[in-house]
This record gives structure tokens, C-alpha cells and sequence, in this order.
């Protein structure tokens, strides 16, 4: 009788252990399920929660999630990049320089590599390196804004900067870009900057379309009237219609 309770007490135990291991697999698509694993089992449980304080302002949270992430699994190179994310974040350039050297040795493709690069050429005062890292963000269409936001202000908000006139070179350079950079650039960029920005690859032979652009001064003008008045100024030549 003995026997038979500890065996059916083992089942269960095997399949609860089972149920919050498969709970701990769909947090990657359901965030919400987190709360249900308990933290000594948190594995990709511990991924969102990495996240979500990587997506809020508490540096410091964001960093001690990470770590309690590496520390769990500290193989996987998405891990060592969120490390990394965070360790920017948190004012430790040096600290992420490290890590993502070491993500990097394990072969990574996440877009937050390209955030945590930004970061350390922020950090360095490299802005041209952090301006090529923005502007592969900005082409990947899964990148929030609001995070697009928040770079674009440290990275394109000088006026006449390097940030600025790197964003000039790839606008120009590439035709791909121009879709893109009128749609999203004015709700993103600093409205300065985007109209700057703009402008001077107008100067430097941009052909850009233009109805998109019209559209963009219209988006540009709900920000601020000024930035958008002054873009179309610069625009007239090529484009005599814009909106007012």
C-alpha cells in the first residue's frame, strides 16, 4: 500500500515538474505565464522577465535580471547578448565590450546585438558607429519604436554631428533606404534631425518620392510645424507640392 502511494506520488510529481517545465517554454510566446514558474526553474521564463526589464528604466533591475540569466544558462548566445544589452545599459561599456566579444565567438543574429554595439559606440563616443548600428535597427521592421525613439535621440540629436551626417550617407547610398526612412524616420527620429537629415540627402542627390515625402511632412508637421517648414523649404526644388 506504501508502495503504491509513493509510486503515484511520484507520477504526480513527475507531472508537475512536467507541466511547469512546459510553462516555462510557452513564456517565450506568452509572457504572462511567468508568474506560474517558480524561480528555480526559470529558463525561458527568465529570457521574458530579462526583457521586460531591459524594456523598462530601471538599469539596475535590468542588469541583476540578466546576470541571474547567464548564471542559469550561461551558454546560449542570446543570453550573453542580453548580458551585454544590459551591462550598456547600466553605464559598464567596458563590461559589454567583453561580453558581446564572447557572444560573438558563439555566433549570435539577434537584433539586440546591434543595440548592445550602439550602446558601446555610444559610450565611446564613436557616433558614426552608433548612426550604422541605428540605422540597422531602423531597417528591421521588428523594432519597436518607442526603443527606436530613445536611440535615435542619443544617437542623431546633434545638429551637424557625426550621427547626422552618417544617416546622410546611408540615405544616399542606398535607394532600399528611402521607403523606409520617409515612412518611420519622422516618427522616430528627433524631428530636427530627420528634417536635417533629409535635407541634406536632398542636397546630395537623393531621389526621393514625392508623395512619401509629403506624407512625411504632414507627420512631421504634427510634431513640430517648425522641422516640418523647414524640410519643405529645402524640398521645393525637387518638389514643388509638398503640403503646407
Amino acid at each position: 500500500m506504501i508502495g503504491r502511494l509513493v509510486w503515484f506520488a511520484g507520477l504526480a510529481a513527475i507531472a508537475l515538474l512536467t507541466a511547469v517545465l512546459q510553462l516555462d517554454l510557452m513564456a517565450a510566446r506568452a509572457p504572462g505565464v511567468v508568474p506560474l514558474v517558480p524561480s528555480p526553474l526559470r529558463n525561458e521564463s527568465q529570457v521574458a522577465i530579462t526583457r521586460a526589464a531591459l524594456a523598462g528604466t530601471d538599469s539596475a533591475r535590468a542588469l541583476a535580471e540578466a546576470e541571474r540569466l547567464v548564471q542559469r544558462r550561461p551558454i546560449p548566445a542570446r543570453n550573453l547578448v542580453l548580458l551585454s544589452v544590459s551591462q550598456a545599459k547600466a553605464g559598464k561599456a567596458e563590461d559589454a565590450a567583453k561580453t558581446i566579444q564572447i557572444a560573438a565567438q558563439r555566433g549570435w543574429r539577434e537584433p539586440l546585438a546591434q543595440e548592445a554595439m550602439l550602446r558601446i559606440a555610444l559610450a565611446a563616443g564613436d557616433e558614426a558607429e552608433a548612426a550604422r548600428r541605428y540605422a540597422a535597427l531602423f531597417l528591421r521592421d521588428g523594432t519597436p519604436e518607442p526603443l527606436l525613439s530613445e536611440l535615435g535621440t542619443a544617437v542623431l540629436a546633434k545638429p551637424g554631428g557625426l550621427g547626422q551626417s552618417t544617416m546622410v550617407a546611408i540615405v544616399v547610398g542606398g535607394e532600399r533606404w528611402h521607403a523606409a526612412f520617409l515612412g518611420r524616420g519622422p516618427r522616430v527620429m528627433p524631428p530636427a534631425a530627420f528634417s536635417a537629415i533629409t535635407a541634406d540627402s536632398l542636397a546630395r542627390g537623393a531621389a526621393f518620392d514625392c508623395a512619401a515625402l509629403g506624407q512625411s511632412v504632414r507627420v512631421l508637421k504634427r510634431r513640430d510645424p517648425a522641422a516640418a517648414a523647414s524640410l519643405r523649404t529645402a524640398a521645393e526644388r525637387r518638389c514643388p507640392r509638398l503640403p503646407r
